[in-house]
Order: structure tokens, then C-alpha cells, then sequence
């Protein structure tokens, strides 16, 4: 098991690592596996990719984020230009439905909500408008349709899992009640983590997803 001191290192370097991130300009402490981190940073694009960075290193078992978006001059927008750009760059996403989705903005923070058919729809919008000029924040509060389980929704999980072939995976259990998911057991990181619940989110007929799993390393 990492000492709270190998961890903070090995945060530092991840960051460091990431040619997106000023790592510089972000504090790291860590107490007891959870990682806090501060700082200011130029866009909110940069902000999610620290975090993202910090959520891959192993033995991390949580995530403070006290980071504040600062704005270079020319990136400031009104949250009316921004609100513009967001429902353009949507309409050009061909795979989601047209006005699918609604955005709301107030003080360069955007609010994405809807209705879709899949979940990498919902992905996949929030990751277009992520990196827009302006942009300070994103809640992304978009739902999903119901759809016919195939083959039912805990057997899909599973046999996702198992094509993964991920060593992180092996201990992971998948009830289903009523399209409702729960995923126990551990993991090694916030990123296994990550990508386990995304996984159970892609099966068809989906409805939630509770997160019970365990950060073990």
C-alpha cells in the first residue's frame, strides 16, 4: 500500500506528465488516499483533465477538487455567447437527435439537459461542450430513454467486463433490479472506477447505476 507520500508524488507526476495541464499552477496534498487539489488554472478543459489525471494514479481512494477556473482576457464570453456556441456545436453532433438536448447558462457555467437514446450520447455532448471558450463549469443533468435488454442487462455487463480482460475487473459483482444497477467489489483506482460505471451505463435498458465499488491498493 502507498504511503500518503508516494501518492502525492506520484499525483505530482502524473500531472506533470499531461502536456494539457500547467502543473505548476496546481497544489496536491493528500491524507489518508484522498487527494486535494488546488490551485487556479486557465480553462475548466484543463481543470477536468487534472482530474482525470489524478483519478488514473493508483491508490487514490478520493478526489477534493478545490481548483478555480481563471480566464485569460480574451477567453472571457457573456454566458449568452457561450449559451450560442454551446447549442451550435450540439447541432452539428450527428449522432444526437435535433434538440435533444437543452442548455442553460449562468456565469459561464452550462447546464445540459434532455432526453437521449444512449448514454455515449450523453458522453459525448458533455465532452464537446467541455472545451468551449468561456466555459467555467458543467452539469449535465441529460437522461436516458428505456430501451429492450437484450439478453438481459446483467449478462451484457458481465460479458463486457470479461472482454476487458482487466485484471482491476476480476472482483466485481453486478446485481440488477428492475434496470437499476449495482456494482460492488474493488478496484484499484478512481479511474478503474471510472470506467467500470461508464461500462455498466452502456448496457441497453440501464436505468441507474449505483457505485458501491471499493478502492483497494
Amino acid at each position: 500500500m502507498k504511503t500518503d507520500q508516494q501518492l502525492k508524488q506520484d499525483v505530482i507526476a502524473e500531472l506533470g506528465w499531461e502536456p494539457a495541464i500547467n502543473a505548476a499552477q496546481i497544489g496536491v496534498e493528500v491524507k489518508d488516499g484522498v487527494v486535494t487539489l488546488a490551485g487556479q488554472v486557465g480553462s475548466f478543459t484543463e481543470k477536468w483533465q487534472a482530474e482525470q489525471a489524478t483519478q488514473r494514479v493508483a491508490g487514490v481512494k478520493g478526489l477534493a477538487v478545490a481548483m478555480d477556473v481563471n480566464l485569460p482576457g480574451m477567453s472571457e464570453r457573456t454566458d449568452a455567447d457561450i449559451a450560442r456556441s454551446a447549442e451550435s456545436t450540439l447541432q452539428w453532433l450527428t449522432y444526437l437527435p435535433s434538440d435533444a438536448i437543452k442548455v442553460m447558462v449562468e456565469k459561464g457555467r452550462v447546464t445540459l439537459s434532455g432526453v437521449v437514446d444512449f448514454n455515449f450520447q450523453r458522453l459525448w455532448a458533455a465532452d464537446a461542450i467541455r472545451g468551449l471558450r468561456g466555459v467555467t463549469g458543467l452539469a449535465e443533468n441529460i437522461g436516458l430513454k428505456p430501451a429492450p435488454a437484450a439478453g438481459g442487462i446483467k449478462n451484457n455487463i458481465e460479458a463486457a467486463l470479461k472482454r476487458r480482460g482487466d485484471s482491476a475487473q476480476q472482483d466485481i459483482a453486478v446485481t440488477v433490479q428492475d434496470g437499476n444497477v449495482t456494482l460492488s467489489g474493488r478496484v484499484m483506482s478512481l479511474w478503474d472506477r471510472e470506467r467500470t460505471r461508464e461500462l455498466a451505463w452502456s448496457a441497453p435498458g440501464v436505468k441507474h447505476v449505483q457505485d458501491d465499488l471499493k478502492i483497494s491498493w
